[in-house]
């Protein structure tokens, strides 16, 4: 529908719609009729009935309440609560209407954030092409899949969109549009959906796939987790027939509750065991899949298939009936799990041009602590700082000037190899709340301010602290807050647009004090924004501080 604009609308027009909307207030759906019917945008409709609302307020409130309060602006607190603070839409306009702030009806909310939306990429643009390692997934809203694709590295939100289906063809294009946008695979690690990784190989033929090792023995640690709830429920068991025999009176009552409590003891002992020698091995595997030994010497394919033959090997001699089935499996990707040993060994050969051996194993050690830190908790957590310190301590002994450059170049060349799409995992659960809000029924816009929210918003915690994944990934540092950003960005695709955008709307008071003068004149009509989707914004848009 074509929308009138605002100076075509003479003032005695603009009285019959305040009238027809005070007339109808309360009643369903009506706003949108009476918007149908003069042919102007709901967007403009409530401007135009709150900017009449506010003036005849000014006209007949009491004059010991004109003062003039702070100029609080509606969008950042839009902003914040629907995207830090999770909100939904109707809990956003519940939260305005308790506070008196207008405009605060679920549509016009709606129609603001999907605005917002709008005015933002699906896609990040780099002016330059950027070498990255792509961790890819799949997330579902109802039945509509997600695709997001995100940097190993600075874990910042390349790609996501709402797609039709999950296909090979949808995956082939989705990464052909990475790489028009200037992004360049070395590779990707994903788990093994099959449209997923056959699309990456199509569109990145140069680039290899790493299986994620988290969903590879996934059963196996599952089971685990099975074993030792049986392990609990037996020992229940046996403490239950314990008691049951220190009950028993008669001789004859007493040698059958014996025999039911030795019964009870051997499945107990039996569970008990199938647990430890699982959960012992389980850990023994994953101890074998970090880059380095205990000694600091990076592992080769073979030290790898050599373990992992062994300890799956003592895993399927453990009395369970599940075990052999879910190795079965495990057996055939081996190869898989040993792409980023691959690259293990090509880092440790690069290592040894500039430096001993014995000055890489120290300083693998003091990368492999300092990684651990981050991924353990308590006393682990203070260990590995120190083990880190340690050995940092003892490179820097042998190394005196050149320390700190070869500290940056094995941190570098270990933090790029990829064993798991893990961190992809992350903004799925970011994803979700939003999914859970509302009820599933999410558009692109919404994905689209979720991507901007996730990349320019700073790591409260961990490695990356006080760095947005949009820093890490362009080098550039950020001149604001991300509502900051948000809010300019909305400002100046809405000045390139064919059509005009809806005014910053400030928050209206409790009805008892005067509200501020609008920034824009009341009897400015609003138009609905044209901006798309997928214009050429670019990261490096906002200038380095």
């Amino acid at each position: 529908m074509k929308f009138t604009r605002r100076h075509d609308l003479d003032p005695q027009t603009r009285i019959e719609i305040v009238k027809d909307v005070w007339l109808h207030q309360g009643i369903y759906g009506k706003m949108t009729q009476i918007a149908q019917a003069y042919h102007i945008s709901r967007t403009f409709l409530y401007q135009l009935s709150w900017a009449a609302r506010h003036h005849l307020e000014d006209l007949l409130s009491d004059p010991q309440h004109l003062v003039e309060p702070p100029a609080f602006l509606l969008e950042p607190w839009m902003l914040m609560l629907r995207l830090e603070g999770h909100c939904s839409i109707p809990s956003l306009s519940s939260i305005f209407k308790h506070f008196d702030y207008e405009p605060n009806s679920v549509g016009y909310l709606s129609e603001s954030l999907q605005d917002y939306g709008r005015s933002v990429p699906s896609t990040l643009s780099m002016p330059h092409q950027k070498v990255v390692f792509y961790l890819s997934d799949e997330i579902f809203a109802i039945r509509a899949p997600i695709l997001v694709t995100i940097d190993a590295q600075s874990t910042a939100i390349l790609k996501i969109e709402l797609a039709s289906d999950r296909s090979a063809k949808t995956w082939e294009t989705h990464f052909n549009d990475l790489g028009a946008h200037r992004f360049h695979s070395l590779g990707m690690a994903s788990d093994r959906g099959v449209g997923l990784k056959a699309g990456y190989q199509a569109a990145c033929q140069d680039g290899f796939w790493v299986c994620d090792q988290f969903h590879e023995f996934q059963d196996l640690f599952n089971r685990c987790h099975q074993l030792e709830r049986k392990a609990y429920s037996a020992i229940g068991k046996e403490l239950e027939a314990a008691e049951t025999f220190a009950n028993a009176k008669s001789e004859a009552n007493l040698q059958k509750r014996l025999d039911q409590y030795e019964r009870a003891r051997q499945a107990c002992e039996h569970a008990i065991e199938r647990y430890d020698q699982l959960d012992l091995l389980l850990a023994m595997l994953s101890e074998s899949l970090h880059l380095c030994s205990g000694a600091g010497r990076l592992r080769t394919v073979e030290d790898v298939r050599s373990n992992l033959t062994l300890l799956l090997s003592l895993i399927e001699e453990i009395d369970d009936e599940k075990l052999p089935k879910l190795l079965k499996p495990i057996r055939s990707h081996l190869d898989d799990i040993f792409v980023p040993f691959r690259q293990v060994e090509r880092v440790h050969t690069e290592l040894l041009e500039v430096m001993p051996e014995q000055v890489v194993e120290a300083c693998v050690l003091a990368w492999h602590h300092d990684h651990l830190f981050y991924q353990s908790h308590g006393k682990k957590k203070h260990c590995h700082r120190h083990e880190s310190e340690y050995w940092l301590n003892f490179s820097e002994g042998l190394l005196d000037d050149q320390f700190d450059a070869l500290k940056v170049l094995v941190f570098e060349k270990l933090d790029s190899i990829v064993k798991s799409s893990s961190l992809v995992e992350m903004v799925n659960a970011l994803i979700r709340p939003y999914l859970n809000s509302s009820k599933g029924q999410i558009t692109q816009e919404t994905l689209n301010l979720i991507m901007f929210y996730h990349n320019h918003r700073r790591y409260k915690s961990g490695r990356r602290q006080g760095k947005a994944p949009i820093e890490l990934l362009t080098g550039e540092a950020l001149e604001g807050d991300w509502v900051e950003l948000l809010i300019q960005h909305k400002q100046e695709a809405a000045a390139n647009a064919s059509e005009a955008s809806n005014p910053v709307l400030e928050l209206v008071p409790s009805p008892h004090r005067q509200t501020a003068p609008s920034e824009i004149p009341p009897d400015q009509a609003v138009c609905e924004s044209s901006a798309d989707a997928d214009h050429g914004w670019k990261p490096t848009d906002v200038e380095a501080a």
